[in-house]
Formats: C-alpha cells, sequence, structure tokens
C-alpha cells in the first residue's frame, strides 16, 4: 500500500482516523501500532513476521544493554545486537549481489538465492539499530512497554520510507503526545503538498524519464532531458513521500523530523547533502562518522572516514555495484571539496557555485538510475557531445514535456512556497486565491489517480 493510491486516501486513512480518535488514550498507540502492522502486510504478508521479530529481537536486547549499562556486558549484548540487524538485512538485501560477484570473479557457479527485499527493511533496521545504540550511550531509556516500542518500529507513515526517526528523537512523543486541530490540520495541508508533488509532478515526470532509460543510444538532447527529468522525479518522488509522512504524523499528533530542504539551490555537494534525505546523512553522521573520529584527527584519516561513509551510503541505497559507485562518486567531490575545491568555490560568482553543484547532481542521478555502471558512461558520454545532437524523441520531449520541466525547477527552488505564503498571509483576496488553487491542486492529483494507473515509487527499491 502506498500512500499515494485512492485506497489509502478514502479508506485506510479515513478508518484509522475515526479509530484512532474514538480509543481511549491508553490504547492509542495499540490502535496504530496494529494497524501499521495492517499497512505492511497489505504489501508484505509474509514478511511483516521479520519485521515483528526484529522488534521483539530489539526490545529485548535494550533491557539488557540498559540494565548492564556502563560494564563490558552491555557492549557485548549492543554488538550482538548490530550484528543479528546487519546480518538480516544483509542476507534480505545483499544476498544476491555478493553470489553473483563472487560467480563472476572466479570459476564457481554457485546458485544465487532468490531472496525479494522486504519493502523498508533499511529504514526500519536503522531506526532499531539507533535505539540501542541510544540506549547504550545513555541518550535514551530502554522502552518498557513493548507495544509503544513497536509502534515506534512499525508506524506506518515512516515505515517504508522513511524519514529515518532516531528513538531518542520520538522515546518522550511515545507516551505524551498531544493531538490538536491546529496540528491534525497542518498535517493534513502537509499530506496534500506531498501528494501533488508525488502524484502531478514526479509520476508524470517518470514517464520521460523511463522513455530515455529504455533507449539503447540516446542522442545528446534526449540524454539531457531524460536526465534532468529523473533529476527532478527522484526528488519530488521522495520529498513528496517525506511530506506525506510528516504530514500523516503530525495528524496523529507527533511530529518527525524533516527529511528535505531545497537541495537543488544549494552551492556545493557538501551543501547538497546536507539540504538531500537529512535523516539518513545524520544518521551516518552520528553512528558511524563521529565514532570513527570524524573530523577530529589527521586529515588521512579523516579522508578514510568519509570514503568509508560515503561508499556505505551508496551502498544502503541497492544492491547493486553501481550504488557504491554513486557513494563513492559523491564521497570524491565531498573530499575534493574539504581539502581544497571549497575554498576556489567561495571565490567565484554565486551562479556558478549553484550551476557545479546541480550539474554534479544530474550526473550523479545517472549513475543513480542505471544499475549497468556501462549504460550510465554511455548516458554521459552522450550528455557531452558524444552521439548525435539530437533526435525525433529528444525534439517531441521538449516540445511536449518542456513546461512541466520548468514548473519542476520552479518548485524545487523556494520561489513557489515564498509566493504561496505571501499570498496566504496578504488578506482576505490572498487568502481566497490560496485555498482555490489549493482546491484545484487537490482535485487534479486525485483526478489523475482516478484516471492513470502508473503510480511507481522509487525507494521501495530500498
Amino acid at each position: 500500500m502506498i500512500f499515494s493510491s485512492l485506497f489509502f486516501v478514502f479508506v485506510f486513512l479515513p478508518v484509522v482516523l475515526a479509530v484512532y480518535f474514538l480509543v481511549p488514550r491508553r490504547f492509542k498507540n495499540l490502535c496504530l501500532f496494529l494497524f501499521s502492522l495492517l499497512f505492511y502486510a497489505w504489501g508484505e504478508p509474509v514478511y511483516v513476521f521479520l519485521m515483528l521479530f526484529t522488534t521483539g529481537f530489539d526490545y529485548i536486547m535494550g533491557h539488557f544493554i540498559e540494565k548492564y549499562r556502563g560494564t563490558a556486558t552491555s557492549r557485548v549484548f549492543l554488538i550482538f545486537s548490530i550484528c543479528v540487524n546487519l546480518v538480516l538485512l544483509g542476507f534480505f538485501k545483499y544476498s544476491s549481489l555478493l553470489v553473483q560477484t563472487v560467480n563472476s570473479l572466479s570459476a564457481l557457479a554457485l546458485p544465487v538465492p532468490e531472496v525479494a527485499l522486504p519493502i523498508g527493511i533499511s529504514f526500519y533496521t536503522f531506526e532499531s539499530l539507533s535505539y540501542n545504540i541510544d540506549i547504550y550511550r545513555g541518550e535514551a531509556p530502554a522502552q518498557r512497554n513493548i507495544i509503544d516500542f513497536g509502534t515506534y518500529i512499525a508506524f506506518f507513515p515512516h515505515l517504508v520510507a522513511g524519514p529515518i526517526v532516531r528513538y531518542e528523537y520520538l522515546a518522550d512523543q511515545l507516551r505524551n503526545r498531544q493531538e490538536s486541530l491546529e496540528k491534525f490540520t497542518a498535517g493534513g495541508k502537509r499530506f496534500l503538498v506531498g501528494l501533488f508533488k508525488k502524484v502531478l509532478l514526479a509520476n508524470n515526470l517518470a514517464i520521460l524519464a523511463d522513455k530515455v532509460q529504455y533507449m539503447g543510444d540516446p542522442s545528446t538532447l534526449s540524454a539531457w532531458l531524460g536526465a534532468i527529468a529523473f533529476t527532478f522525479q527522484i526528488y519530488f518522488d521522495f520529498s513528496g513521500y517525506s511530506d506525506m509522512a510528516i504530514g500523516l504524523a503530525g495528524m496523529f499528533g507527533f511530529q518527525i523530523p524533516e527529511n528535505f530542504n531545497y537541495p537543488y539551490i544549494s552551492h556545493s555537494v557538501s551543501e547538497f547533502w546536507r539540504r538531500w534525505h537529512i535523516t539518513l546523512g545524520s544518521w551516518f553522521r552520528e553512528y558511524v562518522y563521529i565514532p570513527m573520529g570524524g573530523n577530529r584527527c589527521s586529515r588521512l584519516k579523516n579522508v578514510r572516514n568519509l570514503a568509508v561513509v560515503w561508499v556505505l551510503t551508496g551502498i544502503w541505497h541497492g544492491a547493486s555495484w553501481n550504488f557504491a559507485f554513486w557513494g563513492a562518486y559523491y564521497g570524491f567531490l565531498i573530499i575534493c571539496e574539504k581539502l581544497f575545491l571549497q575554498k576556489w568555490l567561495d571565490r567565484i560568482p554565486r551562479f556558478f557555485q549553484w550551476l557545479y553543484s546541480f550539474l554534479a547532481a544530474v550526473i550523479g542521478w545517472v549513475f543513480f538510475s542505471y544499475l549497468d555502471i556501462r549504460k550510465a558512461f554511455g548516458v554521459v558520454r552522450a550528455m557531452f557531445g558524444f552521439a548525435p545532437g539530437a533526435d525525433n524523441l529528444g525534439v517531441y520531449s521538449l516540445i511536449t514535456c518542456g513546461p512541466l520541466l520548468i514548473v519542476a525547477a520552479l518548485c524545487s527552488s523556494t520561489l513557489v512556497k515564498s509566493l504561496a505564503d505571501k499570498l496566504r498571509k496578504s488578506g482576505t483576496a490572498g487568502k481566497i486565491i490560496w485555498s482555490a488553487g489549493f482546491a484545484c491542486l487537490l482535485f487534479l492529483s486525485l483526478s489523475f489517480l482516478v484516471g492513470n494507473a502508473y503510480n511507481p515509487f522509487l525507494y521501495f527499491r530500498f
């Protein structure tokens, strides 16, 4: 089940909200836990038991880690918890890649395991890991109520695609949150904004991006159009889903962290990654980069730490070597910025800083979107002139999709939000125009869902 579906919007969500606000306070987390299991089981009826195992296992480990905190025994339980979680993630996500790699590098012909990837396992595993690490550090108490802990892990707004919420962030809210009409209204508006992004922008951009991707040898024009379409598609797809998650959480009285902050207005690659998938970057910083020494070490070790974090960031996204290459690509750029490039960037006009950052992102998304690295390099070569300049698809796509790309560019900047805020605060007439525009977008989004079955979601792969 995905948020941008008619069944979720008109059936599942209204039922959950009705039951949640009718049951007594002491049963609200149980209500969310059970409906979250139903939400997950709707698409993953078998793997819901894997998530339940992770929940029960880490709940028990958390108690032992807290009980023996400050001793070597606590550390043993923490390491055991980390190993079990990573082995499960590794088996379900990377076992096929590992066997295929061994077969390609040797004369072996090992059978490749056909293991389906449980939806959201990368997200809820990282959240479960953060729970026990936070307890070990003394930054959060162990949860006494297993239903409350299960609600944290399974909470359907952030279950399958984040944001990745650290336990420390939600520990107090699990028991002490307060629902209100203001939170509900703000959450509903945020959900609708995410729905607009996903349905009206990402889904239509996906049509162009997919056309170019399935071509054998795109022209320069088609390669650029496809790469830029995917650049905007993945942003509106993922940030739209994050908006919907944040909005849904707000409707139930929760506040979960922001995940995007207009990354395409960045003026460096480092800034881009401070604005893109913020909770993933925060997780790797808190639990990998800083424990390895961060930047409080020699320059050589700092380079090593950055390289490790970025390769892991790439691999986290998928069981294919193109993701590792994509992570290494960003690691290389960020290391260069920290060593010498940032000083040079600071001396050039802001427009060229932005152009460098945006082009780096576009090229990066080419390697991200093509599982075959050789095809990705072929597209990059085509983008830089090593292909025919234009073809029929490129010209047709430029004419038909050009306006959509312009709208996407405007919506990925702060301009549209600033104009909407000014309208909303400019008096009665402005509020009427703002409300009418909002209602129009809602109507168009729902109409698109009714009339179009093409509703992909990229991050289900991760």
